[in-house]
């Protein structure tokens, strides 16, 4: 297991880190803890130190019983300096939340207090999980700092989009969730050499994989007003996408016709029809590693559009002539390149859906496909909540009603089983 040194800003998400430390040290990793001053205000260092087991440190000179050692390690004979110590001996360094002020300090190597200076010392891995008002985080200050840090190699994780701490306040500046931050650490250590067991298992990461996903619906013109569409929120698409980005994936998601909010961290390119689709997903499939098809295309549009908008008669009746619209999967499953790995969808009504997932399978030439029965109500288009079955050439997984997070997850967690099962060839080979 890794041994990690948490920091702790100031900021009412202060909260959110005693949760991150109980799922760290349920995993069985030993952690420690630096506060700011200022984040005592908010949760008190006998709380962190309750659920680690170890002393928790505000000053830089302030004594460490356990000379910086961390709970799986015997502490030296002698009285090391703790903002070297504590990152010495540390596999990954997370400072979560961190505030404006800190971001800014960490971009431009100020070390004013013991959590500062213990980043300017660190050798080990750097995740910083800003955390602040939406207007603080979207300041051209605050992204320049950010984007110093970046370049820097240091691993800056994009706010949540959603409720913030001050009353009616809506927008960017969330801390991720506490799993979301484990899943950070667990991808800053994947590389790394942590005081891990040799037979320990490394944890499901996507760092350094392009992930491609396709949400929402297409809408294909019958005339200036209306349209051929279809019920896709492109809730499931986009709950993969978040997923994937907090494993630690390049991920970009062409969105057709989609206005759920947006993931910070994640890039997306915005389509309306079939074709523009298409020409997005060509546009960025060479270069992609794992792609998930879940939008909703139209199968049929108008042969042609209505130059503005048609009337209705008294007596007439309208006529439609409409054309296929194209395969869209098939297309990139027949361009694929040795390592890709895809996975559609099928959105099917009633009896037979696993025996047309099973058909869609062969016929698309795909790795698998996810199909969910869209005649529920409580599942599906729409809805926070999906239940579906993964079907693969090995068989079929079921997933039982969970929210799309969840499902994302376990989707996620199939294809990187497929990917290991075939894994690339290496350049060259």
């Amino acid at each position: 297991m890794a041994r990690i040194l948490l920091g702790v800003c100031g900021g009412i998400a202060a909260y959110k880190a005693l949760e991150f430390v109980r799922l760290a040290t349920g995993e069985g990793h030993a952690v420690r803890v630096v506060q700011t001053e200022a984040s005592q205000r908010f949760v008190g260092a006998a709380s962190f130190a309750g659920l680690t087991g170890a002393p928790v440190l505000v000053g830089e000179f302030e004594r460490d019983p356990a000379r910086g050692a961390f709970p799986d390690q015997a502490p030296p004979d002698h009285e090391p300096l703790s903002h070297l110590e504590l990152v010495a001996n540390a596999d990954v360094y997370l400072i979560a939340p961190t505030s404006a002020n800190t971001l800014a300090k960490l971009a431009h190597g100020l070390a004013d207090n013991l959590l500062t200076s213990a980043a300017l010392a660190a050798t080990c891995p750097v995740v910083v999980a800003p955390a602040m008002n939406n207007h603080m985080w979207e300041h051209a200050a605050t992204q320049g700092n950010a984007a110093l840090l970046r370049e820097r190699g240091v691993t800056v994780l994009e706010p949540g989009v959603g409720r913030l701490g001050s009353k009616g306040e809506w927008g960017a500046g969330r801390l991720p969730e506490p799993a979301d931050l484990l899943a950070a650490v667990h991808a800053a250590t994947a590389g790394a050499t942590p005081t891990a067991a040799p037979d320990t298992p490394a944890a499901p990461h996507l760092v350094g994989l392009r992930v491609l996903v396709t949400a929402g619906g297409t809408r294909e013109p019958l005339d200036s007003v209306r349209y051929l569409g279809n019920r896709s929120s492109g809730r499931m698409g986009f709950a993969l996408a978040s997923e994937a980005a907090s494993l630690g994936a390049d991920v970009t998601v062409i969105a057709a016709n989609v206005s759920i909010a947006r993931d910070p961290r994640v890039r997306y390119v915005d389509v309306e029809t079939a074709a523009e689709l298409q020409a997005a997903c060509e546009a960025h499939f060479a270069a992609t590693d794992l792609l998930f098809m879940a939008a909703a295309v139209v199968d049929f549009r108008p042969a042609s559009a209505h130059d503005g908008k048609m009337k209705k008669g008294e007596d007439e009746a309208l006529s439609l002539s409409l054309e296929r619209t194209p395969d869209v999967l098939a297309g990139l499953a027949a361009q694929r390149r040795q390592g890709q790995t895809l996975v559609g969808f099928a959105a099917e009504h009633g009896d037979g859906a696993l025996a047309y997932g099973r058909d869609k399978l062969a016929r698309k030439g795909v790795d698998a496909i996810v199909v969910n029965d869209i005649g529920r109500k409580d599942i599906g288009f729409d809805v926070d909540a999906n239940e579906v079955t993964i079907v693969t050439a090995g068989g079929e997984r079921h997933v039982p009603r969970a929210p799309k997070a969840e499902i994302a997850r376990a989707i996620l967690t199939e294809a990187l089983a497929l990917r290991a099962a075939s894994p690339p060839v290496a350049e060259g080979a």
